[in-house]
């Protein structure tokens, strides 16, 4: 079985409990759109951290949620500000987004939605990287895969390697654009299959080559947030 059709299976058991248990049902957040074509936002916006969190502000006011969603397979040009996604001057950059986003209050609990033990943690503090991140492995349904958590507060990087999480448990909390990477506070949440030897990080954001090798190793996670996918919505 797939980890997206375990992931799913869980969901309708009801095994997998609530990553943000605070916030309203996921039907009812709203779903922004990022990619290069929606033109929402440019690298302009993203420099200032200020103004971009007013603008993501701006659509949860404007849509009456405190919470909203997005970005698993998206192509973004909005990394343009960053140089963490450049790498050499020659190379193609990195723009595809693997996870998704959920923007939302700053000091937004994070929960373990499903047992597992900490793989790792790291603090990543370059515009636009990740800030604090944790890193959870799962042996769940015969398979093994990897939850991962960033932009979270530097205050929660309190774990051990191996220490044994419970479903429930409080992995973190929704970080300050001081400590999360120059973001407006959000979650983003990846499932990784193999980590790949990497520790305290693994790519949230590759080049649109290589999309195709990361998406398999992957998944979509918005099983894991009660959500039917975690993609950009069809035109």
């Amino acid at each position: 079985m797939s980890i997206p059709a375990i992931l799913q299976h869980g969901v309708n058991a009801g095994r997998i409990r609530p990553i943000l248990p605070t916030a309203p049902p996921p039907g009812s957040w709203l779903s922004i759109d990022l990619s290069e074509g929606s033109r929402s936002f440019g690298p302009e916006v993203c420099r200032d951290p200020a103004r971009f969190g007013a603008e993501i502000e701006g659509w949860l006011s404007a849509g009456g949620v405190p919470f909203a969603y997005g970005g698993y397979g998206e192509l973004r040009g909005v990394y343009a500000f960053s140089r963490v996604f450049d790498g050499e001057a020659a190379a193609e950059p990195r723009r595809f987004h693997l996870g998704l986003d959920v923007w939302g209050p700053a000091g937004t609990a994070v929960h373990c939605p499903l047992p597992g033990r900490v793989h790792s943690q790291g603090f990543l503090p370059a515009p636009g990287d990740y800030g604090a991140v944790v890193i959870v492995r799962h042996e769940w349904e015969g398979s093994v895969f990897h939850s991962l958590y960033g932009h979270l507060s530097a205050a929660d990087l309190c774990f051990r390697e191996g220490q044994a999480l419970e479903a429930g448990d409080r992995i973190g909390h929704f970080g300050r654009p001081a400590e999360n990477g120059h973001w407006p506070p959000h979650l983003h949440l990846q499932v990784v299959v193999d980590m790949e030897g990497m520790r305290g990080d693994y790519p949230g954001v590759c080049r649109f080559s290589e999309r195709h090798r990361f998406l398999a190793n992957c998944p979509d996670p918005a099983p894991l947030l009660g959500l039917s996918s975690g993609a950009p919505p069809g035109p």
